[in-house]
């Protein structure tokens, strides 16, 4: 015979969300088209969400869009890691 706890299991439920590891040479590329950006519209109010990058060509964009559309190559490099050392 086997017992099973009648627990609840919602804390099962709750993801985590860990940091995604992104590739030094496709971060360091969003870090520089984010830089010119930054360079070229200091004054400007509204704040992109992040860089998306292709992986490949390392051509990239800016999103200002909450959840963006990738392409199948393209991989997204939130805001929150681009300014880490930004301000040196």
């Amino acid at each position: 015979m086997v017992y099973t706890s009648q627990q609840r299991q919602e804390n099962y439920q709750t993801r985590i969300e860990l940091p995604k590891l992104i590739d030094p040479t496709v971060l360091r590329a969003a870090k520089h088209i984010y830089q010119v950006y930054y360079e070229v519209h200091q004054y400007q109010d509204e704040q992109p969400s992040g860089v998306a990058i292709d992986k490949y060509t390392l051509r990239g964009k800016l999103i200002f869009s909450d959840k963006p559309i990738l392409l199948p190559t393209e991989c997204f490099v939130p805001l929150s890691q681009l300014e880490g050392d930004f301000y040196y």
